[in-house]
Order: structure tokens, then C-alpha cells, then sequence
């Protein structure tokens, strides 16, 4: 009996539905670590690569479900985990979902689940497939639902990338995933104006990316200061720059942009939620207050 083979038996089987890029990274992260994996692909031939790397390749996804306890699912939508998971049965499976989704998805899906008989974890991926199953990537997986799912399986789960668990909520995976993933958009709309200001002229791109990447670095831990306020309720708390001040200089960036024939909608936005809290007499704040400004239930 080789090593390799006992190392296969003392690690948890699992099955991975979905072999698209993030799934045959996450499949070849388990193998590679000496889990038998079983995989299911709706088109057939993509995962036939797999196959010579060890995998099983089922025939369908209700035989892939069979074949495990864990049930890995990483498709490209809910919709799609229903589809394929129709007709399977679940009694008895440890279901772990990968698929991108909404926090309201990840609970529905839950109860779903738990309907037939499964635990159920929900995930939300922060990691590019080159990523997975490197060591020190600083990639990691956010995971909510079943705690006792999430302790038996926490070894294997951590394979492919670091695991954080961040409560019982099925939807707070996704909702944790989201809420990173629209800060990284709106800093993504910050930096495209601040490239299309400088395009015009005479600075190269190459020599502008380190000022602002090392400016953005710089300002990242206001993070911190908001959420300090937001637990207080105290939103003039260690104020550095007041809304007030904020806003006024507001006029020399649209000023700016215009002499530079640069539109400002990625900056507008902002700015007029900015003017409506300054209307209601919150000028010594800074820009915590604007979250009571989109919270939506306050209507």
C-alpha cells in the first residue's frame, strides 16, 4: 500500500459540484492534499481534466451527491444549485455552498436544505482562483450555518484557502462577502477617475500607481474610526475632517474634473448623499452619518 493511498483514506471523501475555474482550483487544492474527490460538471468534457489528476467524474449530480458525505457546491448561481441539486438526495449529506449569492439566498437555501435532511453551510469566497491552495495567498473563505457542520469539516475546508466563520445566520457569509466586495467597487470607482484625470496630460500611469496606491493604504484605517462611531452613536467622536470641510472642497474636485474634461459621475453620487446630511445640520460630523442616510428602513 503506497503512502499516498493511506494519506487518501485517513482524509474526508467529499464531492465538488461545479468545475469551472474556482471549482477545478478548489478540486485540485483537495486532491493535491490527498482527499478522494468525486466531481460533477454540467458540461461533461470540463471536467475531464480532473480525471487524470484523480478525480472521480460522476454522471450525474444526484450520483455525485451519493458518492459523499460532503457536498461541495460551486456553480454559477442559485438557481443553477437548484437545478442541479433537484432529484439528489440530501438526507443525511453535509452541504457546503461555494455559489455566489445574497445574504436572503444563503438563508432560503438553508432552510431548503434542512427541508431534506442536510446541515447546511453557506460561503462566500474571497480569493481568485490562482489563489486557492497556495499557501500565504491571503485568500480565505467566509462561512455561516451550521456550526457543528463547520467543526467537523474545518480541516478539510481550510485545504484550498483560510476559513473564517462568521455566525449561525446562514445569510452572514454572503452578507460578509458583499459588503467587502462593494467597498472594493466603490475604491475601484475612486481610482478609475483618478487615472482618467491624469490621462491627458503628461504622467505616466506607471509612476502615478505607487502615490496612490501608498494614499489609499494611508486612509484604510478610517475604517476603523467609523466603525468606532457607529458602535458609540457618537459621530463627531475624534472628527479630523469635518463634513463641512469635506464638502467645500468637493467644488475644486468637479472643478477639477471639468478642466480636465473628465465626467464626474463616479463622484457625484457620493457628494450629493454628502450635501443632504450636511442639510440636516450634521456639519462637525464626518462621513459616518451617511449610513443612516441609505439605510432604507429608517423610511
Amino acid at each position: 500500500m503506497t503512502t499516498n493511498t493511506v494519506a487518501r483514506r485517513t482524509r474526508t471523501p467529499l464531492t465538488l459540484l461545479g468545475t469551472g475555474a474556482m471549482g477545478t482550483a478548489l478540486a485540485r487544492a483537495w486532491l493535491a492534499a490527498g482527499h478522494e474527490v468525486t466531481v460533477w460538471n454540467r458540461t461533461p468534457a470540463r471536467a475531464q481534466a480532473l480525471a487524470a489528476e484523480g478525480a472521480v467524474v460522476a454522471r450525474s449530480a444526484a450520483d455525485a451527491v451519493a458518492a459523499n458525505r460532503l457536498v461541495i457546491v460551486c456553480l454559477l448561481d442559485d438557481a443553477s444549485v437548484g437545478d442541479a441539486l433537484d432529484g439528489a438526495l440530501l438526507a443525511g449529506r453535509d452541504l457546503v455552498n461555494l455559489t455566489t449569492g445574497t445574504p436572503g439566498e444563503g438563508r432560503t437555501r438553508a432552510a431548503w436544505a434542512e427541508a431534506r435532511g442536510a446541515r447546511f453551510l453557506d460561503g462566500g469566497i474571497m480569493a481568485v482562483p490562482p489563489m486557492i491552495g497556495v499557501a500565504d495567498s491571503g485568500g480565505y473563505v467566509f462561512y455561516s450555518g451550521s456550526p457543528e457542520l463547520f467543526e467537523e469539516h474545518r480541516a478539510t475546508l481550510a485545504v484550498p484557502a483560510g476559513t473564517r466563520y462568521v455566525g449561525a445566520d446562514p445569510g452572514f457569509a454572503a452578507l460578509h462577502d458583499v459588503a467587502l466586495l462593494s467597498a472594493m467597487s466603490g475604491m475601484f470607482a475612486g481610482l478609475t477617475h483618478a487615472f482618467a484625470l491624469i490621462r491627458p496630460e503628461d504622467i505616466a500611469p506607471k509612476d502615478f500607481a505607487p502615490l496612490l496606491a501608498d494614499w489609499l493604504t494611508a486612509m484604510a484605517p478610517a475604517v476603523h474610526q467609523t466603525a468606532d462611531q457607529l458602535e458609540s452613536g457618537d459621530y463627531t467622536r475624534n472628527v479630523v475632517s469635518s463634513l463641512a470641510m469635506q464638502a467645500a472642497g468637493n467644488a475644486t474636485l468637479l472643478r477639477t474634473a471639468e478642466e480636465q474634461r473628465v465626467s464626474p459621475e463616479l463622484l457625484t453620487p457620493y457628494m450629493e448623499l454628502m450635501e443632504r446630511r450636511l442639510a440636516q445640520g450634521h456639519g462637525d460630523e464626518d462621513g459616518t452619518g451617511m449610513v443612516e442616510l441609505l439605510d432604507l428602513r429608517a423610511d
